[in-house]
Parts: structure tokens; sequence; C-alpha cells
């Protein structure tokens, strides 16, 4: 587990290719954040609306479906996906591998330092 760190340059393709946790909260600022994430085969986000953030998703590596309100798009690793405020939006694994990406909340959406391994310790949690 790594903790939240406060450099200002981060390697963030390789550190999120690594990463293993559904959910790791790597950098809080007043008006971002930065998170890792990793989705198993078969898993998925889950379905929800951030009232007040919006949410940007760069795809590492796996293949994946973006649903962003009405819209359903396949997603690959070089593709970035904009969730504005206010909008429905849940993104699943496809693919065989891991879904891996790194995500911005502008505003911050997690408290700092958050780590969820899984996403029912995620559920859990909130």
């Amino acid at each position: 587990m790594m903790k939240e760190v406060r450099e200002t340059t981060l390697p963030i393709v390789k550190m999120a290719k690594e990463n293993e946790e559904f959910r790791h909260v790597i950098w809080t600022g007043d008006n971002t954040q930065l998170v890792l994430m990793a989705i198993p085969a078969g898993g998925e986000i889950g379905g929800e609306v951030h009232q007040g953030h919006d949410q940007l998703l760069y795809f590492v590596e796996g293949e994946g479906e973006a649903t962003i309100g009405e819209t359903k798009v396949s997603v690959q690793a070089g593709d970035v996906s904009i969730v504005p405020s206010g909008v429905f939006h849940n993104f699943r694994n496809t693919g065989s591998v891991m879904l891996k990406l790194y995500t911005t909340y502008c505003p911050p959406e997690h408290a700092p330092g958050t780590e969820h391994e899984t996403k029912d310790q995620a559920d859990a949690d909130e």
C-alpha cells in the first residue's frame, strides 16, 4: 500500500499499471484529487452521480465500457472519459485483465489517503 504523495511530478501511467487496488487516492489538493483505480475482469465502478464534481478518467490498460449519461462507448488504453458534474456514469471492465486507470476529481471527492482494496470495501466505506 502506498501513502498519499506530495510530489508535484509523478510517473502516473507506471503507477496506474502497477496498482492492484480498486481505489487509491494518491494526491489531494484544495481543488483537485488524483486517484488510481483497478477494476477486475467482469467488475465495474458502479453507477453514480457526483454533484459538484467533474471527473476525468484516463485509461492505461485493459478494455471496458463507459456509460456517461445516455451514451455507451468502448474504452481502452489511451482513452479519456469526461464526466461533468451531475451526470450519471458507470465504467465496466469487459476484458479478461484488470482495467487500470487514473482519475481526477475537481474538487476532491474522497478523503485524502483513501484506499479500498476492493469495490466491496469502497461500497462499505461510502
